[in-house]
């Protein structure tokens, strides 16, 4: 590691580089204590481009090549924010080099692949490197008081899971063709793209894992115009999915990109034997709340998450003045930055971003067998 600030290196401009690179320009604003860091280089394809953004978002320079920046002695960190066909590549090569790596989610675009990625995680732990997956939801303070009122038995034992994920923006059957919707580069298409999201969170609000899966898969519009003309569309644009824990909860998981009207709605709706709790992205400050089984037809409340005792919110503003989707970034830049400082195993793992690979991965089999359950893959099996 160079001495001083850690130097940060950032794979990726466009959406998700945007997001990485304002938490690492505003982390120590917000989180004091954490290491300080360095935006040391953005990297992309594009010369012209990146060089713009990397003006824009307060980075010292940019660069093309990735190899090259993964291997130099100032960057200590590389965040990989690329499309899911180069996680693998890159991870691999910055965690041989020594460097502390954090990867958007879906953690690769197959099973084998995020193997890879686990076993190499798990060498370089005992070189004092460390990885994770970015599943920025896990840093929303409402999922993570959710998370505290379930273990704390608030609702009872967990019988029951609702969860959607439903976007629009390519409900428009003219909309054009991006490496998204091509399964080379993007693996799958909504299911990876939102469904890891959904499957992440059960995981991280039960602490119970899914260990079967039965589902369907639907592409609606076939066909989209390319640059050259039309182009196949290769992924699904809307995924179904019913899913077992190993406790016995069942969830339903419906997620689409084509869902008029809706923009990011992810909902969670949690039911126990005692109570409920709910969830809607769309108003990520708030939970609604039933613990109360002797009073069950007062309905649920709505609790406004922004008191300083709730999770994450020390770090930000006054009560009641509410936080945003970015800030999600910075606290999971501010995790990051704390495992790496304090040498701990950040959260969420590359091995929680297998688990979830196999969960969407059972999800696509069972599509293409009619629907059949599917035992997920369990931890350590071949």
């Amino acid at each position: 590691m160079s001495s001083g600030p850690l130097g940060v290196a950032v794979i990726g401009y466009s959406f998700m580089g945007k997001a990485h690179s304002n938490a690492w320009r505003n982390v120590r604003a917000f989180y004091p204590s954490v290491p300080q860091v360095r935006q040391q280089v953005l990297v992309g394809r594009d010369e012209a481009a990146v060089k713009e953004a990397g003006e824009q978002y307060g980075w010292a320079e940019t660069a093309t090549d990735w190899q090259a920046v993964v291997a130099r002695d100032d960057v200590d960190v590389v965040d990989i924010c690329t499309p899911g066909d180069s996680h693998c590549d890159i991870a691999l090569a910055a965690l041989a080099a020594g460097k502390h790596v954090l990867v958007e989610k879906p953690l690769a675009n197959t099973a084998a692949e995020s193997e890879a990625m686990v076993a190499a995680a798990r060498e370089a732990e005992g070189r004092g490197v460390r990885a994770m997956i970015g599943f920025n939801y896990r840093r929303v303070p409402a999922l993570a008081l959710a998370r505290h009122l379930i273990a704390d038995g608030r609702i009872g034992r967990v019988r029951q899971v609702r969860a959607a994920y439903l976007q629009d923006w390519l409900a428009d059957e003219t909309a054009p063709m991006t490496w998204r919707l091509r399964r080379e580069q993007a693996g799958s298409g909504v299911l990876g793209d939102l469904g890891s999201h959904v499957v992440d969170q059960l995981h991280y609000l039960l602490g119970d894992p899914v260990v079967a899966a039965s589902g369907r898969l639907r592409t609606f519009v076939p066909e989209r115009p390319g640059p050259g003309g039309p182009e196949p569309v290769t992924v699904d644009d809307a995924a179904w999915a019913t899913l077992e824990t190993a406790s016995g909860v069942v969830a339903s998981m419906e997620v689409s990109r084509m869902a008029t009207g809706r923009k990011n709605g992810l909902t969670l709706e949690v039911y126990g034997e005692r109570g409920s709790i709910g969830f809607d992205l769309e108003r990520l400050n708030e939970l609604m709340v039933l613990d109360r089984p002797d009073d069950v037809a007062a309905g649920a409340r709505r609790v406004v998450v922004t008191e300083a005792d709730h999770p994450w919110l020390a770090a930000w503003w006054p009560p009641g003045h509410v936080l945003g989707w970015d800030h999600t970034f910075t606290s999971q830049a501010a995790d990051f930055l704390t495992a790496v400082d304090r040498g701990t195993q950040p959260q969420p793992s590359f091995a929680d971003g297998l688990a979830v690979q196999r969960v969407l991965g059972a999800i696509e089999q069972s599509s293409g067998e009619d629907g059949r359950r599917v035992v997920v893959q369990a931890e350590g099996a071949e």
